[in-house]
């Protein structure tokens, strides 16, 4: 067969081609490299391989079946997060970014053909039948996850209002699966959960970073001020467990918190295409003390955050490692044929260091528990083919100023429960270890201290 009469019957795919879509720029890069020949010659190869799947394969299959997944495993070969969204997953991703899906209210990623947890989302079937992040979901109404595609388990995973999916995990610690039978629900996350702890010390808890994020949190931090009013001695920004989102959401909320500085910058391919995101005048808190928790849990968006706010000394960052997410993907729809999600540059916080593979490391380290297992969950450096870390600071050579606390203060922090300490329930605040070192930190620094600014 000539290769004429080899694309002819690839249409689907050389029409995408044609468009300039993907392939476009990608060989006009390949003849600069090698010449036009070999751009051709590996064309020929995918209809080769194209028609032999189609022709030989056990079972008929459909070319659009074909060409998604030849795409898709293009895109999922380049790193963790690139991948491709059928039309549907496409609508279903715009829905969640505007704060309501279907589903179980699940952050998921994949690795090692397994799907696994990164966080359940707050208040949502996922978390109220105790999927932990580090959870690794090995079955799926009792067929294996194994060979699924990231989107193949979500879609999956995603059905009906009511309608009930049972799950397999596999659990660090744990010895046998664990079975969970989940009802779907309408996914309307409350991203933003706050509240008094006593009469000085304000709690505002982002789950993640979607369409609502920022102006819940401007609405959370005034009625906090309103409350507690000339008694109010510090507020705690909870970020674990989330999982990040909208970039521009990231960088509205360090808006609210900074009066002026460097908040992020992202590096592309090209130089050209730098951005550099800087904070307006205005601190919505009025300059009260502020500590974040993370841990490593805490991806992307919610990295972009603690590290500005770190960077500037305008919070002390409590917790654990975060998980080291420090790139950014951007979606990229194909008319009628979904979208590509790509990953197209490095984030670097406002020091200059890139937190890709290393996470934020906080000012003071504060264990959730005893188990030091926790320590050892899988974070970012750990997924297959993982973005390196580079063009940043060198992690030694990161200049960001003393924390500069009174005497005594930092002592009075523990770094672990003690023992016989009460296992944590998330519906009671007392046995929440880390956000009770928070409120021993803030509570222990003398009243009207106003931390260190951003002078950028």
């Amino acid at each position: 067969m000539s290769f004429k009469a080899k694309i002819s019957t690839t249409a689907l795919v050389t029409g995408a081609f044609a468009a300039g879509i993907v392939v476009g720029p990608l060989v006009a890069a390949w003849a600069q490299d090698g010449g036009r020949a070999e751009t051709y010659r590996l064309l020929n190869l995918f209809g080769d391989v194209f028609e032999r799947v189609r022709a030989e394969y056990v079972e008929p299959v459909q070319d659009r079946d074909l060409v998604e997944n030849a795409i898709n495993g293009m895109l999922t070969g380049l790193d963790p997060h690139s991948g491709y969204l059928n039309p549907r997953n496409f609508r279903d991703m715009q829905v969640q970014t505007r704060g309501e899906f279907g589903g179980l209210g699940i952050e998921v990623t994949q690795e090692n053909g397994y799907i696994k947890v990164i966080s359940p989302i707050d208040d949502t079937p996922a978390a109220r039948a105790g999927i932990r992040p580090g959870d690794l979901i090995v079955n799926l109404n009792g067929t294996s996850t194994q060979g699924l595609t990231l989107q193949e388990a979500v879609e999956q995973m995603r059905g009906e209002r009511g309608s009930a999916i049972r799950l397999t995990i596999r659990r660090e610690g744990e010895r046998n699966p664990i079975e969970l039978s989940i009802t779907r629900d309408v996914i309307r996350p409350q991203v933003v959960r706050f509240r008094m702890e006593g009469n000085d010390v304000g709690y505002v808890r982002l789950s993640s970073f979607n369409e609502q994020t920022d102006t819940a949190m401007r609405r959370a931090v005034q009625t906090i001020r309103s409350q507690g009013g000339t008694n109010l001695r510090g507020i705690v920004l909870d970020l674990r467990n989330n999982p990040g989102g909208l970039l521009d959401q990231a960088v509205q909320v360090s808006d609210d918190l900074l009066e002026q500085g460097e908040i992020v910058s992202t590096r592309a391919r090209r130089a050209e295409d730098a951005q550099r995101w800087n904070a307006r005048a205005g601190d919505i808190t009025g300059g009260v003390p502020i500590v974040v928790l993370v841990n490593s849990g805490s991806a992307s968006a919610s990295e972009i955050v603690a590290g500005a706010l770190q960077d500037h000394r305008r919070a002390i960052v409590l917790g654990t490692r975060s998980f080291g997410k420090g790139s950014v993907q951007t979606v990229m729809p194909l008319g009628p044929n979904g979208a590509i999600r790509l990953t197209t540059a490095r984030y670097y916080t406002p020091s200059g260091r890139s937190i890709q593979n290393t996470g934020i490391e906080p000012d003071i380290e504060v264990r959730a528990s005893r188990d030091d297992n926790a320590r050892q969950r899988e974070r970012e450096a750990d997924l297959r083919r993982s973005l390196r870390n580079e063009g940043g600071v060198a992690p030694n050579a990161v200049q960001i100023p003393p924390l500069n606390l009174p005497s005594g203060v930092v002592e009075r922090i523990q770094a672990e429960p003690p023992e016989g300490a009460p296992a944590f329930d998330a519906t009671k605040p007392e046995t929440d270890f880390q956000l009770q070192q928070a409120l021993t930190l803030i509570r222990a620094l003398p009243p009207g201290t106003t931390l260190r600014r951003a002078q950028r």
